[in-house]
């Protein structure tokens, strides 16, 4: 093996195309860059994403989507109620897919409706309703896109995955949502990640949650941690070199990458080496000044929550995650809480009122804190999950006290940049079981999302990737302020 390929190929490189890296950024790339795939198509309406991620599943019907008739007809089985039984309808397979066989998974189908756990009223001047569990989210209803009517096909919780990447476990994987905003945009802050996220993956199998496949690995996300002192794994200098010996060193290595760029220009693997050390060399400083909460003022820190048992870790990330928008992050994926916490198989009146606690002050704060920053007008925030919660008992195991995965209809909500104010667009039948018309498949709201950035999903192509219709998407143009704008 020759001696450059040998440097390349053995991870010393950092800087040898830094210089196409940020031509790229500027849109000045050669032909065969994959970043002339992606420049924006049209006028964005927002510069960065905060989304937000509740693992498990939340229940629609407790949150979001109050139904009444839950419970008016507690007890009794959805073909004894005045409405058609959800279980018959063709909707019910269109958006179900089980890995097992039918006759064994037959969980989401608990015929007896369980009543609503908790009380809802109209909010707002919008008079939008939601659920009591939400008092201080209640005061920003008027903010909000609410979208009713989403809908996915896998009922166990691979769906996080799903959520994220618009594709069921048993189909080919594909990027994830925040690697094709990383892929298709350019950096406002040369010193950060484009893609953050702050609490997750949650498990090292929903790492596709932000990977990023073959778009490259530069294009996945960067997790960070909340520690000033260590945000980054592998992050910091070493204790006995200063900081003029590393800029040594890397300026040698980047000389030595130069050779090896020139050699092998269109090395793939090679170029994303060298800007991933590239970055993590800019970030050693960067980094730990954005995640340092103490620079926050102690009202701040009170308004998020932090210092309160129960949403200090919530208030700590979303407060990052508004730092990082502030200072140019793309695309944040926020973990407000661990893997699986708002499953609710048993007792989910009492797992929905910790977990609304947990997270109903600090989105709020985030919320507000986007307005009074002037924030608003550059930053979309999403908030979901990976399915509902079904409006029949969960029976397993002589439940009496739980709802079950539910793919055929539950609820998102969006705010901020480019979105409209105090709206409800879909809806779910009256029992909460599918989403009516259409509705809107994950990949909707990955078209919405990329939309608000100046991406048109449908032209985010790989040469020798296929991508299917349901994987572009269809924007949901109804929860927008105003139609694309070509750019």
């Amino acid at each position: 093996m020759e001696r450059r390929r040998f440097l390349a190929d053995s991870g010393l490189g950092f800087a040898g195309l830094a210089a196409s890296a940020m031509l790229a950024d500027d849109g000045i790339v050669k032909a065969d860059s994959p970043d002339t795939h992606a420049r924006r198509h049209f006028k964005p309406a927002a510069k960065s994403v905060i989304w937000i991620f509740l693992s498990g599943g939340y229940s629609h019907m407790e949150t979001f989507d109050p139904k009444p008739a839950l419970t008016k007809y507690a007890g009794r089985t959805y073909a004894e109620t005045p409405y058609p039984n959800p279980v018959e309808s063709p909707l019910h397979r269109k958006r179900f897919r089980s890995v097992p066989a039918e006759e064994i998974d037959v969980r989401d189908v608990y015929p007896k409706i369980y009543p609503m756990q908790v009380g809802f009223r109209k909010r707002g001047t919008s008079g939008i309703e939601i659920t009591d569990w939400w008092p201080h989210l209640s005061d920003c209803v008027d903010d909000i896109s609410f979208v009713r009517n989403m809908w996915t096909t896998d009922n166990d919780h691979a769906a996080e995955n799903q959520m994220h990447t618009g594709r069921h476990r048993l189909d080919e994987t594909q990027p994830s949502i925040g690697a094709w905003a990383h892929y298709g945009l350019g950096s406002i802050n040369e010193n950060l990640p484009r893609f953050v996220v702050l609490g997750g993956p949650t498990r090292t199998d929903t790492r596709a949650s932000i990977d990023s496949y073959y778009l490259g690995p530069e294009h996945a996300g960067v997790p960070l941690q909340l520690d000033p002192g260590n945000p980054l794994a592998f992050g910091k200098r070493q204790p006995r070199q200063s900081a003029d010996q590393q800029r040594q060193e890397f300026e040698l290595v980047s000389e030595l990458n130069r050779l090896a760029a020139d050699e092998f220009p269109h090395d793939a693997q090679l170029e994303a080496r060298i800007r991933s050390y590239e970055l993590a060399f800019r970030m050693q400083a960067a980094v730990p000044e954005a995640v340092d909460l103490s620079r926050e003022t102690a009202s701040m820190k009170t308004a998020y929550g932090i210092g309160t048992k129960e949403t200090e870790t919530a208030g700590r990330r979303l407060l990052a995650a508004r730092r990082m928008v502030e200072r140019g992050v793309r695309f944040v994926q926020v973990f407000p809480s661990p893997y699986g916490k708002w499953d609710s198989h048993q007792q989910l009146k009492t797992n929905h009122t910790k977990m609304c606690l947990s997270v109903d002050q600090p989105v709020a704060a985030l919320l507000k804190d986007l307005k009074q920053r002037g924030l608003w007008d550059d930053v979309s925030v999403v908030f979901c999950t990976e399915f509902g919660r079904t409006p029949g008992l969960e029976e397993r195991s002589g439940g009496t006290t739980g709802r079950d995965h539910h793919p055929n209809g539950f609820t998102i909500w969006m705010a901020g940049a480019g979105i409209r104010q105090g709206f409800v667009h879909g809806a779910t039948d009256e029992l909460g079981y599918h989403a009516l018309g259409e509705g809107h498949y994950v990949t909707d709201l990955h078209a919405t999302v990329l939309h608000l950035l100046g991406l048109d999903n449908t032209r985010l192509e790989i040469p020798g990737r296929k991508r299917l219709d349901i994987d572009r998407g269809a924007v949901i143009g109804d929860i927008l302020t105003s139609p694309p704008t070509p750019a």
